[in-house]
């Protein structure tokens, strides 16, 4: 019996192993209108929305945790815990204001000196708050409720900087949370948002706890993606680890969880036959799959062995391990961005398009490859990772390179790719993961395509070509310039590989038809959803 076979039949004795995995307590708790029963994509290991990027922390932060603007569906930033902010004429000078009321957890006021330490915090680890670190003179309270940002060159993207959603976002922690070394993890989960954490209930691995903060004034405007009122429409959300794609599925049918975040796409026509479940695309923007290398050890600090690899990769194989026959669900990408969007373009990605094993043995032969092994590090409690993984150990074999295969989970793939240790010595040599397509559309907030050495992201590719492009488009002045320099950039981003890309997917959501209010987007938006 192959593997999808298995998975369909397995759900059956899933519902019946599942049904008596949670206590008459649990289910009675989760079947109450105020209690929201959730399946993340992946288990929060650990909880530093800034320390790191990885997807799950940063939609349970968006819960705790408040921004200063949360960027709308169109990606336009609107003012979240920002009541007003001025710039002066020459671009240099920003000026910020705090809208009343706003509160900690803990019942301490929100001041300017928090957000002024927060976004020091923030920009150590953020490309873009990288970017304006290089350009400010002055980042400062001016008294509690207003601070400002004085700059030696102006800096039009700053409110997009400071309400993107992807990570690390600006989240707003208090002062002597956000003094914490931004390369060590806090130790403290006291945020100004919508849910408070409930620490004591944490068990990593198991569950995560969330509860309604009484004292959060949401904006009037209405909710959209990051922007507008995070009204709170249950009590309590509990985030149940089911990393069983079978067990999570046969939990939605019996109602013993509401909502699962990523089902997995052999599972859905199965929750598309039951009358009580909605089943939807997550996120009509989609998925990037990435091949993400380390540049800084061999093998794949050579650029020769990153090509061979870009060579001999088929895009096919990965998105049929990852979503299965349903060719709605994915295609090929020859490109960093996201197709359909005003920028995407494919130059230089004409390596993409046809596999060449041949040339990808012969690349590799002149790259002078000495038979190092390939810490392939996967995470197999994510469908997604385990499914490229078991590709791309098949690929690297095929080629003629040593494959050390390293199963483990999320978290700690998220721990390990930090290491800039030698693969050998505790290090990696790849790990796969993917990027939301709403933080593909440009380089703004494309963390992964960045190429500045040890200010980039995991894998610290450092190619002086892919950046001088990232700055023409920041420094474009209307679309036929940014165009060209999303084609420049696309093009010596490929030649260099500054990862690989796998394709581009898009993934279900399914929820219980007793859960309203439940939206597509890049991340579970849980404001406006009620559970009858």
């Amino acid at each position: 019996m192959d593997r999808r076979s298995f998975l369909k039949s397995a759900t059956s004795t899933a519902v019946l192993a599942a049904s008596g995995a949670l206590t008459t307590k649990a289910v009675a708790q989760a079947a109450g209108a105020k209690t929201l029963r959730f399946v993340p994509q992946a288990n929060l290991a650990n909880f530093d929305p800034i320390w790191g990027t990885q997807y799950v922390v940063r939609n349970a932060a968006a819960l705790v945790w408040d921004t200063l603007y949360g960027v709308d569906s169109k990606f336009v930033p609107q003012r979240q815990m920002v009541e007003s902010e001025t710039v002066s004429a020459d671009g240099l000078t920003w000026t910020f204001k705090l809208r009343p009321g706003l509160k900690f957890h803990d019942g301490s006021p929100v001041t300017s000196k928090d957000v002024v330490q927060s976004l020091m915090r923030w920009q150590a680890r953020d490309p873009m708050g990288l970017m304006i670190k290089a350009i400010q003179t002055e980042l400062a309270p001016i008294d509690d409720s207003s601070w400002k940002w004085v700059l030696t060159e102006p800096y039009p993207k700053m409110l997009l900087a400071l309400g993107k959603n992807n990570a690390p976002c600006t989240f707003i922690m208090p002062e002597r949370i956000a003094k914490t070394d931004p390369f060590q993890q806090i130790t403290e989960y006291i945020g100004s948002g919508p849910m408070k954490f409930v620490r004591n209930e944490w068990v990593p691995g198991a569950k995560a706890v969330f509860e309604k903060f009484a004292d959060y004034i949401p904006r009037s405007e209405p909710p959209d993606w990051l922007s507008g009122g995070k009204t709170m429409l249950v009590d309590r959300i509990e985030w149940v680890i089911m990393p069983d794609a079978a067990t999570a599925a046969a939990a939605l049918q019996n109602g013993e969880v509401d909502w699962l975040e990523t089902p997995l796409s052999d599972l859905v026509p199965v929750l598309k036959g039951n009358k009580d479940i909605n089943v939807d695309i997550g996120d009509p923007l989609g998925n990037i799959g990435a091949f993400r290398m380390n540049h800084l050890h061999p093998p794949f600090n050579n650029p020769k062995v990153r090509q061979a690899v870009m060579t001999a990769l088929n895009q096919e194989d990965y998105m049929r391990a990852i979503v299965g026959d349903d060719d709605k669900l994915w295609k090929a990408l020859p490109s960093f961005f996201t197709p359909g969007t005003p920028l995407y373009t494919e130059n230089g990605g004409e390596v993409l398009k046809k596999r060449n094993v041949a040339e990808a043995k012969k690349l590799l032969a002149e790259s002078g490859y000495k038979g190092e092994p390939v810490i392939c590090v996967v995470a197999q409690d994510m469908a997604a990772t385990k499914a490229m993984g078991d590709v791309t150990s098949e690929l690297l074999k095929s080629i003629g390179m040593k494959v050390d295969f390293v199963a483990t989970d999320w978290g700690t793939v998220g721990a390990r790719r930090a290491q800039k240790t030698a693969p050998g010595q505790g290090g990696w040599s790849m790990f796969h993961t993917w990027h939301a397509g709403a933080d593909c559309v440009n380089p703004a907030s494309y963390t992964a395509i960045r190429a500045n050495g040890d200010k980039a992201w995991f894998g610290w590719p450092d190619v002086p070509d892919v950046e001088s492009q990232v700055t023409a488009w920041f420094k474009a002045k209307n679309l036929d310039e940014e165009k060209a320099a999303m084609a420049k950039l696309n093009k010596a981003a490929m030649d260099n590989v500054v990862f690989a890309p796998t394709g581009f997917y898009l993934a279900y959501q399914a929820w219980r038809k007793n859960i309203t209010g439940v939206k597509s987007g890049p991340l579970p938006f849980f404001w406006g959803v009620a559970k009858a």
